[in-house]
């Protein structure tokens, strides 16, 4: 395979419209608190948006490679597929990717945010490797995805020595963490009919379509309840949980049977995520600096 193939393979594998997801989470909150534009934040804010996903998505699709065989939505990006031959070649370049990124973070950091990311980094191992498999953990599997997300920021806030009980972060905690457990467990509905034939347990799996997009439903909801305790005009972000209801509603009636219909839903969440960030951004700037 030539240099150029295996870099593709590798750009692919590391998910490129997630990176968003998880170093806008880190780079928001350091930005917020600290107010200055440093080496961390930009040796932080790399980390989180390649080197992070690489391991996250590389090492799923690898461990998950059987299973992606069957799964007609793979192999472009809502995940990679990946020849065995590169399958090596992704998990060394996945863990060396990490390696100076990481050393710097916590050489930069305190106790408290040295274990918050060594704890995140295991879920991120832990989630896919196998003996491990999180994700075939009905429940565990939703709150280990959504914990890749919040993770970012929590590392973030203890670096920058937040108080992480303070009762507004902790709502804004519990609000990411509902948000990303209801994106795991709706994004799990649509593969119920295949995780079943390829014996994968999930959270959709254990429930059924149907109940877990209502679950999924109720979390976006209570997200959205946790943010409008914020106060003014910090609980205006609230409003970013309302496109995201409206994107599980035509679905609640959604049966095992019809289950990879709410892919369409899928998809329009993927972009959702773009628009919901821009308005979380400019509530945020706002409530920060006017």
């Amino acid at each position: 395979m030539t240099l150029a193939k295996k870099l593709n393979y590798i750009f692919w594998s590391s998910r490129p419209i997630s990176w968003v997801n998880t170093a806008y989470p880190f780079a928001a909150a350091y930005l917020m608190v600290t107010r200055t534009i440093d080496l961390t934040l930009i040796v932080g804010t790399l980390f989180f948006l390649i080197p992070y996903n690489l391991l996250m998505y590389g090492i799923n699709d690898v461990f998950d490679y059987e299973s992606d065989l069957r799964n007609p939505r793979k192999g472009g990006i809502e995940g990679a597929l990946l020849p065995k031959e590169i399958h090596r070649t992704i998990i060394w370049t996945a863990i060396l990717s990490c390696v100076p990124f990481v050393l710097y973070l916590l050489a930069v950091g305190n106790l408290n945010s040295s274990l918050w990311l060594g704890l995140f980094i295991f879920t991120v191992i832990a989630y896919s490797v196998k003996n491990l498999r999180f994700k075939e953990k009905p429940v565990l599997d939703s709150i280990t995805s959504a914990s890749h997300f919040v993770g970012p920021m929590i590392f973030a806030l203890a670096l920058t020595n937040q108080d992480l009980s303070n009762p507004k972060i902790t709502a804004i905690i519990m609000a990411f963490t509902l948000w990303g457990m209801a994106s795991h467990a709706f994004g799990a509905v649509q593969d119920v009919k295949a995780d079943r034939e390829g014996d994968i347990s999930s959270i959709a799996t254990y429930f059924g379509a149907r109940n877990t997009t209502r679950v999924a439903l109720v979390m976006y909801l209570a997200a959205g309840f946790y943010l409008v305790t914020l106060g003014w005009p910090a609980n205006l972000v609230a409003i970013a949980a309302i496109p995201y209801v409206g994107i599980l509603i035509p679905h609640l009636n959604i049966t095992d049977e019809t289950c990879e219909t709410a892919n369409q839903g899928w998809k329009r969440f993927i972009w959702l995520n773009f628009f919901a960030g821009a308005v979380v951004s400019m509530i945020t700037i706002w409530a920060a600096f006017f």
